[in-house]
């Protein structure tokens, strides 16, 4: 109606429901706030929707209807069915021979009613109702309006799949027609994606099982098992999500890889997929790129005061290497790019080389790897001095090429981040001179190293005080005074965590800076654990006193600590 504004504006001043001085603040209203005059009248209190539609009714010499106190018998609503009566907001009201009455709420929309008798093959009378008692009766005869997978998958149980439709070549939502965005497929696979979006999860994984299909969302870093579609299903699922994906549907033999692009929930979601054969079908992987991560700061990584102090100083180095260490997963990349944000000034050039490139950074330029045409890590950083940058970030330090040139570049004034995947921080210097990188090297260009790890974080709606076991105890070495002197929490399990306890997650840290000592015993290729020793003396906290920390904080628990550093046995 928004486009008919004037005209209803108009009608609504002729029965007498708006004055002068309503429209000119409806006016003031729809101007400041974006919205039509009518939606502005109805926001101030001026006029109801009801008054609305019984108003254009009058003037069309429509009837009026009262759905609230109206029972529509079922053989009617199964006129209509479910789909068509969502996408028109309509509801049938009763049927006498071949004219089927049904409710709308706007009086100009001859296209609904139009549209209705071709796809009814009846003759369509429409009756005015309030827009609020449409929506209503919409879930009261129909069910919720939010499709969610379950509600799909019951409806589709017993339905015939088209395999032509789930092959359409759409590879974006807005691009899909509505005969398409009705096929089951289509729609099925949506709400998978939709449903893990509204769940917080990282990553959708769609695995082909002898008897079944199994999907799981990783929600802060947990795999939960949701309802599963029927096999049957299985190759329509898989196609549809090759072609969102723009992936070969006829090649099922080797790996792929593909991006999906689509718009949840209105906000642009971005989707890294990944295709597996297995003996049983294709597996399919979907890590949901997190946008909100390119916002972060230091701060809001989950650092205590004294290690954001640290980590402030590490990244206003002029020169040298500073190395990030974890496993899969466990927070490496956005760190990296909380770092970058931190530096990212007008003055300073940097340049990032990615595999792959996951978020576009204002005001960074960032380059790609590609094997196929010969574009390695090393060539790329080659290529990438020769662009005279500040600051270079490497998405991770692979092999001793791209090892060596990342050390030149740092003794040549250069400050570089990087990854690797080593258990704790000074197993990162074992680990470079292991790759071939010489000590001397090694010991003059790095200047900090940290490992992290994610440990989830205890829900806030439903935490409640809690006794650590002598277990514990033991593990992490708490002292009963200091216990006795706080309070731990731990999550009992709401709607809102999923019953689980934990919502969100944070970091926890073991930063190991370089200094003369280190670098005296680097030079001399002493063992990790050596190293390490001589970190703890310097004062480095290891990552399960960092999680001790975070437990005597009412950040997380004794058990997650316990679970995610057992590898940790200082």
């Amino acid at each position: 109606m928004p486009a008919q504004d004037e005209y209803v504006v108009e009608i609504l001043c002729d029965v007498g429901l708006i004055s002068h001085e309503d429209l000119q603040r409806a006016r003031e209203k729809a101007k400041t706030e974006n919205l039509g005059v009518v939606n502005a009248l109805i926001a101030l209190g001026c006029v109801t929707q009801k008054d609305v539609s019984k108003a254009l009714a009058s003037q069309f010499g429509m009837d009026t209807i009262n759905l609230a106190d109206y029972r529509v018998p079922d053989e009617v609503i199964a006129l209509v069915p479910k789909h068509i009566a969502r996408r028109y907001k309509v509801i049938p009201v009763y049927k006498h021979d071949n004219t089927l009455t049904v409710a709308i709420s706007d009086p100009l929309d001859v296209d609904t009613v139009d549209s209705l008798r071709y796809i009814l093959k009846l003759n369509v009378e429409p009756v005015v109702a309030a827009q609020d008692e449409i929506q209503q009766s919409l879930i009261r005869y129909y069910g919720s309006a939010d499709d969610t997978v379950e509600n799909m998958l019951q409806d589709i149980t017993e339905g015939e799949v088209d395999l032509d439709v789930a092959r359409a070549p759409q590879t974006k939502l807005e691009e899909v027609t509505e005969t398409e965005s009705d096929a089951p497929i289509i729609k099925l696979v949506v709400l998978l994606i939709m449903e893990a979006f509204r769940n917080r999860s990282s990553d959708i994984h769609i695995e082909p099982l002898a008897n079944r299909l199994r999907v799981r969302y990783r929600i802060d870093g947990v795999l939960h098992e949701v309802d599963n579609p029927p096999k049957r299903l299985q190759p329509a699922i898989i196609s549809r999500l090759k072609i969102m994906s723009n992936m070969s549907i006829a090649e099922k033999r080797v790996p792929q890889d593909g991006r999906i692009q689509i718009p949840v929930m209105g906000r642009s979601l971005d989707l890294r997929v990944s295709c597996l054969p297995t003996n049983h079908g294709e597996s399919i992987v979907m890590r949901i790129l997190d946008k909100t991560s390119l916002l972060l700061g230091l701060s809001d990584l989950g650092f205590f005061s004294d290690d954001q102090e640290k980590m402030e100083k590490i990244v206003a180095s002029p020169d040298g290497i500073f190395l990030v260490t974890g496993p899969t997963g466990s927070g490496k990349t956005t760190t990296l790019y909380a770092c970058l944000n931190a530096i990212n000034k007008p003055d300073r050039k940097i340049i990032t080389v990615e595999d792959p490139v996951e978020y576009q950074l204002s005001g960074i330029n960032q380059v790609q790897v590609n094997p196929d045409i010969n574009l390695t890590f090393a060539a790329a950083l080659r290529a990438i001095l020769r662009q005279a940058p500040n600051i270079i970030m490497i998405g991770e330090i692979r092999d001793l090429e791209t090892a060596n040139i990342a050390v030149q570049a740092s003794l040549t004034g250069h400050l570089v981040f990087s990854t690797l995947h080593t258990n704790d921080a000074p197993s990162a210097v074992t680990r470079l001179i292991d790759m071939g990188v010489k000590p001397f090297l090694v010991a003059s260009s790095v200047r900090a190293i940290m490992a992290q790890r994610l440990v989830r974080k205890i829900c806030r709606q439903c935490r409640e005080p809690y006794k650590p076991t002598d277990y514990e105890m033991q593990m992490l070495k708490l002292d009963p005074a200091e216990v006795a002197k706080t309070t731990l929490y731990k999550g009992r399990g709401c709607p809102d965590c999923a019953k689980t306890g934990y919502r969100g997650r944070t970091g926890i840290y073991e930063i190991f800076e370089v200094d003369e000592e280190v670098r005296r015993l680097v030079y001399e290729r002493v063992p990790s654990n050596v190293l390490r020793a001589q970190a703890r003396e310097m004062g480095m906290r290891t990552l399960r006193e960092d999680g001790v920390r975070k437990v005597m904080a009412g950040i997380t628990t004794p058990e997650e600590v316990i679970s995610i550093t057992q590898g940790d046995e200082s």
